[in-house]
């Protein structure tokens, strides 16, 4: 991704959080905080190719929010647990010549620790680290290349802390803040940045069953100084900062989005 100026501020000089101009590839796309990172990615200038295991070809909710932000919109379906598939769409996303990647797909599967299956573990490290890894490197090498480029991973509170339930979904959430770090040491001379974002308890399909649990989200509002569930919106902003010239110089982090949980 360069670096350029983009639109001119009322003040004068450009804005640096604008995007016009770039190509997006946004996992995860069709729902949650995928669909309002591709929306805010949109909103900033940059058209968007969105990947999911359902995305439409036709009208879809992904389209018309990209859309309505006078952006492109590609849609790509593509399921992360099918290893073929994902080396197909990783060479297909390869040719494109996208300089933002946004690594937001994902899933979790709940069990004690003792119950948790081989196929569960196998299953989500699929889709949370391996898929990501491979996007990462396929289309890493055109940054490289190109000598620009933003990747961006999604991480989540349990790449801190331990959870309960989930050892999958936290052992592969802790290596993607590992591996955002490795890339970052290999690529950032070559202009290439990579950063994570770590959503704190955001309302999705993944923490339905929290919130659907009185005691579990008592006890989870009770720690978040904001008291309240993050929106999948409120990653937003955080994904056009990080695909943004105001980052330029921002590599290898891992950002919380948490309402403070962290800091409680």
């Amino acid at each position: 991704m360069s670096d350029a100026a983009g639109p001119e501020r009322p003040g004068g000089g450009p804005d640096p959080f604008r995007i016009d101009g770039h190509l997006a590839v946004v996992t995860g796309v069709s729902r949650g905080i995928g669909l309002e990172i591709a929306r805010a990615l949109a909103r900033a200038g940059a058209d968007i190719v969105g990947v999911s295991a359902t995305i439409a070809q036709g009208p879809s909710e992904a389209r018309s929010a990209v859309e309505a932000e006078g952006r492109r919109f590609l849609p790509i379906a593509a399921d992360f647990s099918d290893r073929d598939a994902v080396s197909r769409l990783a060479a297909s996303l390869a040719g494109m010549e996208a300089d933002i990647l946004v690594n937001n797909g994902g899933t979790i599967r709940r069990a004690p620790a003792a119950q948790h299956s081989d196929a569960d573990w196998d299953h989500v490290i699929d889709v949370n680290l391996r898929s990501q890894f491979v996007l990462a490197r396929e289309l890493g090498r055109g940054f490289v290349e190109r000598r620009r480029g933003r990747v961006i991973f999604l991480a989540s509170m349990l790449s801190f802390q331990g959870g309960v339930n989930v050892p999958g979904y936290t052992a592969s959430k802790s290596a993607i803040t590992g591996l955002t770090k490795a890339l970052a040491n290999e690529w950032a001379a070559s202009g290439v940045t990579v950063n994570a974002i770590a959503p704190g308890y955001i309302s999705t399909d993944n923490t339905a069953a929290l919130r659907n649990d009185p005691g579990r989200s008592d006890a989870i509002l009770t720690r978040i100084p904001a008291g309240r569930w993050g929106a999948p919106s409120d990653i937003g902003g955080a994904a056009v900062f990080l695909a943004s010239p105001a980052s330029a110089y921002v590599n290898g982090i891992t950002l919380p989005v948490d309402g403070g949980w962290l800091a409680r």
